[in-house]
């Protein structure tokens, strides 16, 4: 169970890459200039492995952002342990078929997060909906979009 656990991380991270599975993303080093007027509702979602004794909330839903707006969320994480930890966070994107038109730009995920006992930290998202979602016909129905995070303890494979 624990080199589950330690290699879970990397080896989701590897699957989804490869795979396109759960929902993975497509990151830009670029904001979108192209807005059209198509509405999306993003609903956000985070929890914590219980290996990691951390408390890790998400933003606000957001009722409505048009398609191609880049958009800036944070969310916030708690270490309630008395030790200095390090964790790190895998994400999906539901539905999984909306993946490929979720482009971020900033994110924190399957990245070490170290966090002193009680401290508490933003960890900012910043993305977009490609406006490209609109002239995908299997796309039509899609009116929200939920981002979610897991934390897990980051363990050192060295």
């Amino acid at each position: 169970m624990f080199t589950l656990v330690a290699f879970s991380v990397p080896i989701y991270n590897f699957f989804c890459k490869v795979t396109g599975y759960g929902g993975t993303t497509s990151y830009s080093s670029k904001v979108s200039v192209n807005v059209i007027d198509r509405d999306i509702k993003i609903q956000f979602n985070a929890d914590v492995n219980d290996s990691l004794d951390w408390s890790f909330k998400a933003p606000k839903n957001i009722k409505a952002f048009k398609v191609g707006q880049n958009i800036k969320v944070e969310y916030i994480a708690t270490n309630n342990s008395f030790n200095k930890n390090t964790g790190t966070a895998t994400f999906n994107v539901l539905p999984e078929k909306v993946g490929p038109y979720f482009i971020k730009t900033e994110c924190f995920c399957f990245q070490q997060q170290t966090l002193i006992p009680n401290e508490t930290v933003k960890m900012p998202v910043v993305f977009y909906i490609d406006p490209a979602i609109a002239d995908d016909p299997t796309m039509e129905n899609i009116d929200t979009i939920t981002l979610s995070y897991t934390f897990f303890k980051y363990i050192d494979k060295q």
